[in-house]
């Protein structure tokens, strides 16, 4: 099955508002124009979505059965060879049908998945360094996109996934779960400051946590599994070492953004979209970087030690937005891992455990409006994270952890680790997406790629 794309080229507020009934036609296929994909889930499997995973590793235990609920896998792909086929083995399982296993393809190239034309959608979950390249060449083969965050490597990166998706329509989901699952708290703290229970907002602080130390690291041969030169990517080829790999790619700005943008995505993610600085156009004025600490010295924005994690792990920015507003991003504060609002009315905290404060004990007298989380929900009834993706599929409505105002979120989340890399504040033109007075820090918006790696838009 391959699913309709709108030919017409809208804008992104047209395509924030666009109507998408007219797509719901007979040249679809049935699961396409009846079911929801929770119904779908119990439907024969030539009437759900195929899916290929790529990246199988420890993430996608978590990503990979959730999307079996709603379509059928029909490939994975994973650098490292004992991934893939735990990966093939889970899926098997998972997919078995009356004591028959299903074909499951194993790739060691994400493009084999992509070269596919029965393939409808494809998860990607590996290490941030590849989601973009991956997630640009997905879009343009016709792919709808549920990729795990951080969705970008560098600011730059967000613009040239924007591009492609404007001209290619594809359904594309980002895995910031706490907008739709944590037992919908977030959405909660979201509907509070919309409806004004805590006043005119002029504080927010979310507290991350920091990057951990590793000391030094040993030069290690590779593993016979994995393919190194293919799994660095973009990045400069270096010597192997286990612990730069899988999971701990997050610890290494080569790769990753540290907690930075590992939790910022989520918790800044939430952040901005309850003071509504999250669209095209908005943003911080000035980041500040009041504590910044890293495990390794630094020159000109650079670790200067090759063998050990780099990422800050200790760190306190300040970030001005308009209207008054200050969102303070630290790696340690007294309430722990969440997020704190304060306005002229009163304060709450909220984090995946618990939504506490005097505005969330008077919901009790004082409900918020029936219709609340819906309006935060644009208008929907919440469901899980990956059914709203497969229902949007179906639909070819936006998701509700849209490219667009992901980008916004990640671009304060980078903005922050260069003002750490540089020891210094920057000030941010929103509109023109420049970092103005500072030509140096600039050009970290980007980064230059391996040859063979570039990401093309």
């Amino acid at each position: 099955m391959t699913s309709s794309t709108p030919s017409a080229t809208n804008t992104r507020r047209d395509f924030l508002k666009t109507s998408t009934a007219a797509l719901a036609t007979a040249s679809l296929p049935y699961w396409f124009t009846s079911a929801t994909p929770a119904e779908a889930a119990y439907r024969s499997a030539n009437e759900r979505p195929v899916v290929g995973c790529i990246g199988t590793g420890s993430r996608w235990g978590g990503v990979g059965p959730q999307a079996m609920r709603f379509g059928d896998v029909a490939a994975v792909c994973d650098v490292d060879s004992a991934h893939a086929k735990r990966g093939q083995d889970r899926v098997k399982r998972t997919q078995k049908k009356d004591g028959k296993e299903p074909t499951v393809d194993v790739y060691g190239d994400y493009r084999k998945i992509l070269d596919r034309k029965d393939i409808d959608v494809v998860t990607i979950v590996t290490p941030d360094h590849w989601h973009t390249k991956i997630a640009i060449e997905a879009m343009k083969a016709g792919k709808d996109i549920y990729c795990e965050k951080p969705l970008t490597l560098t600011i730059e990166e967000g613009r040239q996934i924007i591009t492609v998706l404007d001209k290619t329509k594809r359904v594309f989901q980002v895995g910031t779960q706490q907008r739709t699952e944590m037992g919908r708290r977030f959405l909660k703290a979201i509907a509070l400051v919309h409806d004004g229970r805590i006043g005119k907002v002029n504080k927010v602080t979310c507290d991350i946590g920091g990057s951990p130390k590793s000391g030094p690291l040993k030069v290690e041969p590779v593993p016979e599994n994995l393919n190194w030169d293919m799994w660095q990517g973009q990045t400069p080829e270096v010597d192997y070492i286990k612990r730069r790999c899988h999971y701990q790619f997050r610890w290494w700005y080569e790769y990753s953004g540290g907690k930075l943008t590992d939790w910022g995505a989520h918790h800044v993610d939430i952040a901005q979209w309850a003071i509504q600085q999250n669209g095209p156009g908005q943003g911080p004025m000035t980041v500040k970087p009041v504590v910044a600490e890293h495990p390794v010295p630094f020159k000109d924005g650079n670790p200067t030690v090759p063998n050990e994690y780099n990422c800050s792990h200790n760190f306190h920015l300040q970030c001005d937005f308009p209207d008054g507003v200050e969102m303070n991003i630290v790696s340690k504060s007294k309430d722990g891992n969440g997020i704190l609002f304060e306005g002229s009315k009163g304060r709450f905290f909220v984090s995946r455990g618990k939504i506490v404060g005097a505005p969330v004990d008077e919901l009790k007298t004082n409900p918020l409006p029936e219709d609340a989380i819906v309006k935060v929900y644009r208008g929907k009834k919440p469901t899980s994270h990956m059914q709203n993706f497969f229902d949007c599929v179906k639909s070819r409505e936006l998701p509700i952890s849209d490219v667009y105002t992901h980008h916004q979120a990640l671009t304060t989340c980078h903005l922050a680790n260069i003002a750490l890399r540089l020891g210094r504040s920057l000030k941010w033109d929103a509109k023109t997406n420049t970092i103005t007075g500072d030509p140096e820090a600039n050009k970290w918006q980007g980064r230059e790629q391996r040859k063979g790696y570039e990401i093309k838009v």
